[in-house]
């Protein structure tokens, strides 16, 4: 059980990642609060025993005023790409000693490589050389490690492709129930070029166990990537076919995608790789995930 001193702070707390480590850390006696846009959704907070302010990330004095009194902030909120939001958190934390949990993406990881396969499993000690396109992510990763030299207990998170029930007020992800969006309008499962692709992926009660281990037991400026499994997305598209009684999957082409979901989307999101290992998490925090397999969650 957390003691009374724990009060954390969550941007996108009525969001899938952090709604769902937000049930959990109430479950185990922290005092939750949450940044949310509508006074709806700070009712809402209220009906589940949690707390917060109505604002956004980039009214300073909203969030300096929540940073102030808790003493573990975690960003959830969709902002890996928004340095000003993180400049903002880090010289409001320089100098506390206060935990930085940081959501990031294993977009990061891809190669732009338009369905085709890359079987290097990244860790995190292999130096990334990041695409343009995602290069300001993995300098905002590196700016909030190096803030552990300046009195920040830095952490960030790397999740792969998130599956599984969340917790909290959003229920669904965003990729799988995008790509059986997609398929279910086709009328096939669908997969981008040969679709050899491959996508690590875990379960998010496994990536809620993950945030909470990392908020105990991590050192600061840690990173970890986050992974219990993985899939080629053709593998995918096959799977969505069966399961939901569509035709044969097939491919259709890169600029599909990214006309459908974006240039983010589809060149990283659905044509990339992103594979990659979590034995760092599972080695330094004794991380046990229980979930192996994204296939019955389809």
């Amino acid at each position: 059980m957390a003691d009374h001193t724990s009060q954390v702070f969550i941007t996108g707390i009525t969001g899938y990642i952090g709604g769902s480590v937000a049930t959990k850390l109430q479950a185990m006696g922290y005092q939750v609060r949450g940044l949310v846009r509508r006074e709806s959704d700070l009712q809402w907070l209220r009906s589940q025993g949690m707390d917060g302010l109505v604002g956004t990330i980039h009214q300073t004095d909203i969030v300096a005023a929540a940073v102030s009194r808790a003493n573990i902030i975690i960003h959830t909120a969709d902002s890996a790409d928004d340095p000003y939001a993180v400049d903002t958190f880090l010289r409001l934390l320089e100098g506390t000693g206060k935990t930085f949990l940081f959501t990031s993406g294993s977009a990061i990881l891809g190669g732009k490589e338009n369905g085709e396969a890359n079987p290097f499993a990244y860790t995190e000690d292999f130096p990334l050389e990041p695409r343009l396109e995602m290069a300001s992510r993995v300098l905002i990763n590196s700016a909030i490690l190096r803030s552990a030299q300046r009195g920040v207990r830095s952490i960030v998170m790397v999740p792969t492709m998130v599956y599984g029930e969340g917790l909290g007020r959003k229920k669904e992800s965003i990729q799988l129930p995008a790509l059986v969006a997609y398929s279910k309008e086709k009328g096939h499962g669908v997969y981008f070029g040969t679709g050899a692709n491959i996508w690590s992926n875990l379960h998010i009660e496994d990536l809620a166990d993950l945030y909470i281990l990392a908020l105990q037991r991590a050192k600061a400026g840690s990173i970890y990537y986050a992974e219990n499994g993985w899939s080629t997305l053709k593998n995918l598209a096959e799977n969505i076919s069966a399961r939901l009684g569509l035709q044969p999957a097939r491919s259709v082409s890169i600029q599909e995608a990214v006309d459908r979901f974006g240039p983010a989307g589809g060149y990283f999101g659905f044509g990339s790789n992103s594979f990659c290992s979590a034995d760092k998490a599972r080695r330094e925090l004794g991380w046990a995930p229980q979930y192996s397999s994204i296939v019955p969650f389809i």
